[in-house]
C-alpha cells in the first residue's frame, strides 16, 4: 500500500492546504493533533502503525519531517521503526525518501536528524514568541481570556469541535493530562468539559 499521512495542530484546521497533492495514494491519514503529541500516541498514526506491522505498507508519504512530530527524539525513533519494516519513506518538501528502489539511503539518517532538530527549534522558538507577546499584551493593559461580563451557555461550549472531541475522549476514560495532549487545549478546558458533562449525567455509560 502507498499511504499519505497529514497532521495538523488543531481540530480547526480542515487541511485543506494538503489538497495540492494530487498524486493518487491506496490511503490517506489526517491526524488533528499537536505535533508534540507521540506518534504512537495518535488516532490515525494507531492505524497506519496496525497496517505496517502486518506487512500491507510499502511506502508512506510525508508533506514534511513536522508531520511525524516536533520532537527529535520521537521523530528518530519513529522513522527507525519504519525502517525496520522497510518501509519506504518519502518526504514531498524535500524529494527525498529513506529507501529508493529498496536501497538504503545513505544520507537519510543524517537529513532526518538534522531536520527534525531544526523543526523542534522552530517549535521552541514560536512557544517563546508567544509567550512574550502575551506579557507585551498584559503589560500594555490587555486582558486575557474571555472578555467580563461576557457569557457562553453550557450547551455552546460542549458544542464546540473541541469540546466534542474532549467529550468522545472523556467517555474513553482517559486522563486530563492525556486528552490535553490530544486536543491540543488546556487541562483547564478539559476539566470544563468534564465538569459540564457531569453535571448534566453525560458520562454515565
Amino acid at each position: 500500500m502507498r499511504i499519505k499521512y497529514n497532521r495538523v495542530s488543531t481540530l480547526i484546521q480542515t487541511g485543506a492546504r494538503f489538497e495540492a497533492d494530487t498524486a493518487k495514494y491506496d490511503l490517506v491519514l489526517l491526524d488533528k493533533v499537536s505535533g508534540t503529541v507521540k506518534f504512537k500516541d495518535r488516532p490515525k498514526a494507531k492505524q497506519l502503525i496496525e497496517l505496517v506491522e502486518n506487512g500491507r505498507v510499502r511506502e508512506i508519504y510525508l508533506e514534511e519531517f513536522s508531520r511525524v512530530g516536533r520532537s527529535t527524539g520521537d521523530c528518530i525513533q519513529t522513522l527507525d521503526w519504519l525502517d525496520k519494516y522497510e518501509v519506504n519513506v518519502v518526504v514531498r518538501n524535500l524529494g527525498i525518501q529513506s529507501r529508493p528502489n529498496g536501497k538504503k539511503n545513505p544520507i537519510w539518517k543524517m537529513i532526518s536528524a538534522v531536520m527534525s532538530s531544526l523543526y523542534e527549534l522552530e517549535l521552541e522558538n514560536i512557544k517563546e514568541r508567544t509567550q512574550t507577546g502575551r506579557m507585551i499584551y498584559v503589560q500594555k493593559g490587555g486582558i486575557l481570556g474571555r472578555p467580563i461580563g461576557s457569557q457562553e451557555s453550557d450547551r455552546a461550549f460542549l458544542q464546540k469541535e473541541v469540546s466534542v472531541s474532549i467529550l468522545k475522549f472523556l467517555k474513553r476514560g482517559m486522563t486530563i493530562r492525556e486528552i490535553s495532549k490530544l486536543t491540543n487545549s488546556s487541562t483547564r478546558t478539559v476539566q470544563k468539559v468534564k465538569r459540564i458533562a457531569t453535571k448534566y449525567n453525560m458520562l454515565e455509560l
